[in-house]
């Protein structure tokens, strides 16, 4: 296979895994795989959580694809398709557990307005602590922060955590 084929089912990849990593967030995280996910929502208490686990489930399809095409002679795409799936779990990584959540310890301050915007998203996100109504699911593409505070105030802000030293809120 020609490198540049390999270069755009690598990106490509990558790009697709946004789509499934929102589809999974929203409707599995969120649904039926609540019981892992919502330790994520939590305060954590040591370095691991039970969300952490959905890492490992990613990771399965890539080391396949990267064992058959390296080593089994699948088509060689497999390869590239399989390194894309592990490229899109390091920016997760990344971004996510370092930048954002600061699971390893660093000064990095966003200034870039896309980064700014993609920790905003996020921390909306985590605002609420329920299994539903929660916005924003993706990650490498998120709504600006102002569609997303109106969107949690539309929906009379369910679920969403109280201030710290103040009773949760109750909906009406």
């Amino acid at each position: 296979m020609h490198w540049s084929l390999g270069l755009f089912l690598f990106f490509g990849t990558i790009l697709f895994m946004e789509g499934v990593a929102y589809v999974a967030h929203r409707w599995v995280m969120h649904g039926f795989g609540w019981f892992l996910h919502k330790s994520h929502h939590e305060p954590r208490t040591g370095n691991w959580e039970l969300n952490d686990l959905y890492a490992l489930i990613f990771a399965i399809p890539s080391f396949v694809l990267l064992l058959g095409g390296v080593q089994l002679g699948w088509w060689p795409g497999c390869t590239w398709i399989g390194a894309g799936i592990a490229g899109y779990g390091a920016i997760y990584f990344g971004f996510h557990d370092v930048i954002v959540h600061q699971r390893v310890r660093h000064r990095y301050v966003p200034r870039w307005n896309y980064m700014k915007r993609i920790v905003q998203a996020h921390r909306i996100h985590h605002v609420v602590e329920t299994k539903h109504g929660t916005v924003s699911f993706g990650f490498l593409y998120a709504p600006k922060p102002e569609v997303l505070k109106a969107e949690l105030k539309r929906r009379g802000h369910e679920g969403v955590r109280a201030p710290a030293g103040q009773p949760p809120q109750v909906t009406p």
